[in-house]
């Protein structure tokens, strides 16, 4: 039984924006897109969860970052399975951070201060940079049986819009939490 937080990194998406598999095109020094935001995870969130679409070097490169690798049998119909999937390999977590493989940009102390929030009683949890909320967000256990009625491609935006003053906000620095890359254009303020 997992008494501690764990994080689900949703890695299934199809990239149909990008026009490649964005998720392993390489970052500056050449790391792929999408171990550059499970290091940082799995460094402040040590119960990792990767969901991905299919076996692939993508899926052995996340277990060799020790990601434990699920594949989302369903991965065409939207992150909502990959969130289902994440739960349910970790079903009695205190409860989890949400976090996206192609969010690379979020700081690792950002990720940190979402689990303590978490750990410190929070039922929902999420990180704001100049107003504007941002990723991972992180579920007490408590809204398991919401996360896992999940459906279609918009994640759990209508959980937080239905329980939004369960919602712990934290102020950050860092504008990682609000840089999803969706195409290659996203990444030209980046290095």
């Amino acid at each position: 039984m997992n008494a501690g937080i764990s994080a689900v990194l949703l890695a299934a998406g199809a990239s149909a924006r990008f026009g490649d598999n964005k998720l392993l095109y390489p970052l500056g020094g050449g790391t792929p897109m999408a171990i550059v935001a499970a290091r940082k995870l799995i460094r402040a969130v040590p119960d990792c969860i990767a969901v991905v679409r299919k076996l692939d070097i993508l899926s052995e490169l996340l277990e060799d970052e020790g990601f434990s690798v699920l594949v989302n049998p369903h991965a065409e119909d939207g992150m909502a399975g990959s969130v289902i999937c994440g739960i349910n390999a970790a079903p009695d977590a205190n409860g989890w951070i949400i976090a996206l493989a192609d969010m690379p940009f979020i700081s690792q102390h950002t990720i940190r201060m979402i689990a303590d929030s978490l750990n410190a009683g929070a039922a929902i949890t999420a990180p704001v940079y100049e107003g504007r909320r941002g990723h991972p967000v992180g579920f007490a256990n408590t809204f398991k049986s919401q996360l896992l009625q999940l459906k279609g491609d918009q994640g759990a935006r209508d959980i937080l819009a239905t329980y939004s003053s369960k919602l712990i906000t934290i102020n950050v620095d860092d504008g990682g939490v609000l840089q999803d890359i969706d195409r290659l254009g996203d990444l030209t303020d980046y290095p």
